[in-house]
């Protein structure tokens, strides 16, 4: 157990937190978010995207970027809006999430974007 690595997080510190299980990852390049939508769109799952403060990330309720992209299969227009979402709003994180009609939940959440930390 004493090769158990310690996370530093803490709620004072912004740039410190851990956010869905990418985060806990070095940075995804952007062959590796492709291939992720490639995989949301592969298992029907419908994306979404939103956005909130860095320092509120941690609520359950960040604000949604339009409505969900119901049966949007192109991972172009994918990235489009979520890079969209990005510009409007720079200082926020952006997060991706793939929401599973079947089990009715989200199969897929990652950050693509953190925001500006304090």
């Amino acid at each position: 157990m004493s090769n158990m690595q310690d996370y530093k997080s803490s709620l004072s510190d912004t740039s410190s937190r851990k956010f869905e299980t990418f985060s806990y990852l070095p940075a995804l390049s952007d062959d590796q978010i492709r291939k992720q939508i490639e995989y949301i769109v592969s298992k029907g799952w419908n994306p979404g995207i939103e956005h909130t403060e860095p320092e509120n990330a941690f609520s359950n309720y960040w604000y949604m970027w339009k409505l969900p992209m119901f049966g949007e299969t192109n991972v172009d227009t994918i990235l489009a809006e979520v890079e969209a979402c990005h510009k409007a709003h720079p200082d926020n994180h952006v997060r991706l999430l793939g929401f599973d009609n079947y089990a009715q939940s989200a199969g897929a959440a990652m950050v693509i974007f953190r925001g500006k930390t304090v």
